[in-house]
């Protein structure tokens, strides 16, 4: 049967597939346009399947804050390439995404999959594949974290769209909070004092500086010296208030932050991409390697 260009117009609005899909899909559907829709839809899911298992490693950090800064979420969403990532139905996808989160405040990522994206729609996970079949790449919704703050306000900061920070401040003027959230941003601390740094990491460092320190074959009682020593420069390092602080490095932020009356509660940091391995290619290895093999 003839297929009519407004037909494949309003199967397009209503998918978001490209043209000739759009004509295919009606002609083998005998013109029928909720069921060449649902087909188009288990093409697309299967599509997505096909692509689940390429790396995807660009994308964005979208960010919600409630308007009385009580409330905050941060959500990480990934495709393949830069290019994507900077594509309008993307990051409409990804703040819809987040604007989810703070409503709803799924417990884990699990959760936030099933939930509907839009009032009523499709899930975040049947978004996400719908998204993966229109733009042709891997899109994962890779992790969120939500703050609430308790005796502080939140403040937030986002380095473009790859790096977010939340943290709670008591105390202290708006542009303090508003600097400690960039300085977390620029020196990556693991957690705001030593209490917070995770046991095992401490261990493996004290590990790697105890083998060091007996290699100089020193005395027991120099090592144990050295080994303490090299631990509390390690824990000013990871710490955020034992970190100098960015805009003046003669103080740390634990002085900034007792000059200005003012605590750090908490903090949660997210940069795009961390801890995904990501494929590099060395073209000039490449090439060596074809010349031997030839």
């Amino acid at each position: 049967m003839a297929i009519s260009a407004a037909q494949v117009k309003e199967l397009r609005q209503r998918t978001g597939c490209g043209m000739m899909e759009c004509k295919n899909a009606l002609v083998d559907n005998d013109g029928d346009m909720d069921a060449a829709a649902e087909a188009l839809r288990k093409a697309g899911l299967a599509k997505a399947d096909k692509k689940a298992g390429r790396v995807a490693a660009e994308g964005v950090i979208a960010m919600e804050v409630s308007d009385d800064a009580t409330r905050a979420v941060m959500v990480e969403v990934n495709s393949e390439t830069d290019f994507v990532a900077k594509k309008d139905e993307f990051r409409s996808f990804a703040q819809a995404v987040a604007r989810r989160v703070m409503s709803d405040a799924p417990g884990d990522l699990d959760g936030l999959l099933a939930m509907p994206l839009g009032d009523g729609g499709a899930s975040v996970e049947e978004a996400r594949r719908g998204l993966v079949a229109t733009i042709g790449e891997n899109i994962n919704v890779r992790r969120f974290v939500r703050r609430e703050a308790g005796a502080g306000r939140l403040s937030s900061y986002l380095h473009g769209s790859r790096i977010g920070v939340l943290v709670e401040v008591e105390g202290g003027e708006p542009e303090l909070a508003k600097d400690i959230a960039m300085h977390i941003a620029a020196s990556r601390p693991v957690c705001v004092d030593e209490s917070g740094v995770p046991q095992s990491m401490l261990d493996k460092e004290r590990e790697i500086f105890v083998a060091q320190a007996q290699a100089s074959g020193k005395p027991a009682e120099i090592i144990d010296k050295m080994v303490n020593g090299r631990i509390r420069k390690f824990l000013a390092e990871v710490t955020l208030l034992g970190q100098p602080f960015v805009k003046d490095p003669d103080q740390t932020v634990s002085q900034l932050l007792k000059s200005a009356g003012a605590t750090v509660h908490g903090f949660d940091r997210l940069e795009l991409g961390e801890g995904v391995e990501r494929k590099t290619e060395n073209f000039a290895d490449e090439v060596m390697a074809q010349v031997h093999g030839s």
